[in-house]
This record gives C-alpha cells, sequence and structure tokens, in this order.
C-alpha cells in the first residue's frame, strides 16, 4: 500500500533569530521543497499540516520560515522533526518512481524470472545511488545504472540483468 504521506528532510535547527528553520533535504533536490506551500509533521494522531510562508535553497539544505514559527526558541524546539510532503504535492515525472514505493519490492532477474530477493533500501552513494537487496545469503548492493536496472513496476517488482556471480 502506498503512503499518503513521504519523508522528505529533517529540522536541523534554527538559523538566526526570527523563527527560521534549516531542513535537512531527502528529496532528489532541494528545489522540491522550495516550490511547496504546506509541510506535514507526524503527531500521535496523525500528520498535522503548517504552511510554508518561504523556504529557500541554503547550501544542501533548506531555510523554510513557517506559520506560528516566529523565534529561535521556537524554531530551536523543532529540532530532530521529520517533515513530510502529502505524495499529490510532489511533482513526479513520466517514468519516475518514489522511493517509498519501490522499497519493498521483489527483485527478478529480467530474462529468466528468478527471484533474487527484496529490495531493503535505497541508498545515495558517491557514485550514485545503490539498491540493497536482501537475499537468503545476504545483502547484495546493486548500483543503480541502466545496464543492470531494466525495469520498474510498482505492481510486479524490479527486474534486472546482474553481471554473472552478482548473487553468487
Amino acid at each position: 500500500m502506498k503512503k499518503d504521506y513521504l519523508e522528505c528532510g529533517k529540522i536541523l535547527g534554527a538559523h538566526g533569530v526570527r523563527g527560521l528553520i534549516r531542513v535537512e533535504c531527502w528529496c532528489d533536490s532541494p528545489k522540491v521543497l522550495t516550490a511547496q506551500k504546506r509541510i506535514f509533521l507526524a503527531d500521535g494522531s496523525g500528520y498535522r499540516e503548517m504552511r510554508i510562508e518561504s523556504a529557500v535553497p541554503h547550501g544542501p539544505a533548506v531555510l523554510m520560515s513557517l506559520d506560528g514559527i516566529t523565534d529561535r526558541e521556537a524554531a530551536q524546539g523543532m529540532k530532530n522533526y521529520t517533515l513530510y510532503l502529502k505524495r499529490e504535492d510532489i511533482p513526479l515525472k513520466r517514468g519516475a518512481h518514489f522511493l517509498a514505493d519501490i522499497i519493498g519490492l521483489n527483485c527478478y532477474d529480467i530474462d529468466s524470472g528468478v527471484l533474487y530477493g527484496t529490495v531493503s533500501d535505497i541508498t545515495d552513494a558517491a557514485r550514485g545511488r545503490l539498491y540493497h537487496i536482501s537475499t537468503k545469503s545476504g545483502e547484495v548492493l546493486l548500483p543503480d545504472v541502466p545496464e543492470f536496472i531494466k525495469e520498474i513496476d510498482e505492481d510486479k517488482g524490479v527486474f534486472i540483468k546482474p553481471i554473472p556471480g552478482f548473487f553468487d
């Protein structure tokens, strides 16, 4: 089941004295966050919407002003909160996928149909994204390159073409 709310960042702390928060961006680009009008915080009963008054890139982070957060103490009090975006608010290019929708999919050989394992995580490394495939004998890291990842079908799985010995 696809999640309605997707993690998009973490509040690192206050910036300045007027209530700005510094957000570690977990999106493909800070532009995803700076284009938003609202953000959500998880609480015990669900997700609480907060209106974004302004958001600008600040290196790899985003400086954000939220409605009702007007001083440094209030901003600092939000440190370490995870921020969420509503799925419908995030533009997605044709053929692209949310990482949250890929994690948990089975991973198959595109030619033979052999099941190798399940995508347990996706991380960014120095040279690109890595798919963590949980197999019976442990975890295999598979680079997210067209030579290996041939197709992603959110209903059927991830179809790959590994080099010989990759899963031995």
